[in-house]
């Protein structure tokens, strides 16, 4: 394994047990926007520096400088300013899978240096309520049912003139919007912090990890970034090149006086890989439950029962949360061997431990009862990063037959990237779910390690108890936790 892999490792590592301990906070500067179509600080002020005729390459470190000089010139009068903010920033644009992924995330603190409205956006179509705050007034009310804070700590587009924008209001700062620094201070101290499209040349920002470092010195909480490197630009000189390269690395070390380990990747695409892993590690907490039976053969009703009793209670144990649909034959175990583990400890029934979700069964509104279904799963399973199948049947015309329903399961699951485990040994649908992700493991699951594969195999033989079953299935779970 590769330094830049092992560290890649690391950082999904870390980050997942941030969001597993709800101790994630986001912070997003003006590269996290540009993929959705909205400009970055150089191209927005570019119009400008040309009106002053200055080269905005050469004023790119002064970028908060160049928009006071506009507005002296313009005698103190920001109306050009401020309608570039209004064009630039509050279009609507297209949200992207970067800012898809970290609204789904257990996320409950933004904050952006940002004008656009990307990440509320993001987070009310996600089915989540963002209580946005870029006034101090904001600051005093609690939007209800909140799941997420963002805090735009630089305004917002639709009121432009009392938007962060020149130097005079940076040097105010601190006085007119001292509640917002801290807040953010004390989400410094209190929470793990990651850096997302920022450049760290803002100054309120560095005002305040310089009042954090200086306070908590070798105590500081740490942070992560992820900046692109140092790339040799079209017609570059290799003596610049090398110098801008040295630069960054003198600043990615500077930036561990502050508690902020930085993370390099060639190209933003790299960001989204990135995410799409953490995302997927940390879905791997919980495990969508697919099962229906009406014939438990070759096995007794009360041995299955047991099985599923067992297995459900668990997983649970294991510290991983369960997703089920309340399958025919099998909800009533999943639920009995979850609550019993939680009972028995004298612990309470947590809010995401346990997710049952009854199918609807009878069409209301316009919309098909089988499109319904299928939305319905789609949601439920959007929640989990692995898939149980277990049995898979149904009576029909008198008899048992296969089961439609978690075929489409199993379908949705492979489109969502969840780790598929079906249990052939229960026969019927999840024994030809275990043949197919058998014989192509590695293009479905992943390269995994090769006792996930060896336990995984023994799912198929129906010739183990179900006893032996369920411990393979929990070893399987145990090693993807890790």
């Amino acid at each position: 394994m590769s330094a830049d892999s092992t560290e890649r490792d690391r950082l999904i590592r870390t980050l997942t047990k941030e969001l597993r301990e709800k101790n994630l906070a986001l912070f997003v500067g003006a590269g996290f926007s540009m993929d959705s179509g909205f400009v970055s600080w150089s191209q927005l002020l570019a119009p400008i520096a040309e009106e002053l005729k200055l080269d905005i390459k050469r004023e790119e470190a002064n970028l908060v400088t160049l928009a006071q000089y506009h507005y002296n010139a313009a005698g103190s009068n920001r109306g050009k300013l401020n309608q570039l903010l209004i064009e630039e920033f509050g279009k609507d644009a297209k949200l992207g899978e970067n800012h898809r992924m970290v609204a789904r995330l257990p996320i409950q603190t933004y904050w952006t240096t940002n004008y656009d409205k990307l990440i509320e956006t993001a987070l009310s179509e996600s089915g989540k309520v963002p209580d946005v705050k870029y006034t101090k007034k904001q600051l005093v009310y609690t939007r209800p049912n909140r799941d997420a804070i963002v805090y735009k700590m630089h305004g917002d587009a639709d009121h432009p003139s009392e938007a962060v924008l020149i130097k005079d209001d940076y040097e105010k700062y601190h006085v007119e919007m001292q509640p917002f620094l801290d807040a953010l201070t004390g989400d410094l101290i209190s929470k793990a912090f990651l850096f997302l499209g920022f450049s760290f040349t803002d100054p309120n920002l560095d005002y305040i990890l310089s009042r954090v470092r200086v306070a908590y010195s070798k105590d500081q909480r740490q942070h992560n970034c992820i900046l692109r490197k140092v790339r040799r630009e079209k017609g570059e000189k290799k003596a610049d090149y090398e110098y801008r390269q040295r630069k960054q690395e003198l600043f990615v070390q500077d930036l561990l006086r502050f508690g902020i380990k930085a993370y390099l990747v060639a190209e933003y695409s790299e960001l989204t890989d990135l995410l799409r892993a953490v995302e997927k590690q940390y879905r791997r907490d919980t495990v969508f439950i697919s099962g229906a039976a009406h014939d438990y053969s070759p096995h007794g009703k009360d041995e299955a029962s047991a099985f599923v009793y067992g297995l459900s209670r668990d997983i649970v144990k294991a510290g991983l949360k369960i997703v089920s649909g309340f399958g025919l034959g099998v909800g009533g175990s999943v639920i009995a061997g979850a609550l019993d583990h939680i009972y028995m400890r004298g612990g309470t029934l947590a809010k995401e431990q346990l997710v049952l979700r009854p199918f609807p069964q009878e069409q209301s509104g316009q919309r098909p009862l089988k499109a319904l279904w299928t939305d319905y799963r789609k949601d439920m399973i959007s929640h989990a990063g692995i898939a149980l199948f277990l049995f898979g049947n149904k009576l029909e015309g008198g008899k048992a037959v296969l089961s439609g329903g978690m075929r489409e399961e199993y379908e949705i699951a492979k489109q969502q990237g969840l780790f598929l485990l079906p249990v052939g040994a229960t026969g019927y649908i999840a024994k030809e779910l275990w043949g197919e992700v058998n014989t192509r493991f590695d293009e479905l699951n992943g390269a995994a390690h090769r006792d996930i594969k060896r336990h995984f195999a023994h799912l198929g033989d129906p010739k183990l108890s179900l006893e032996e079953i369920r411990n393979h299935i929990i070893a399987i779970l145990n090693l993807l936790a890790k």
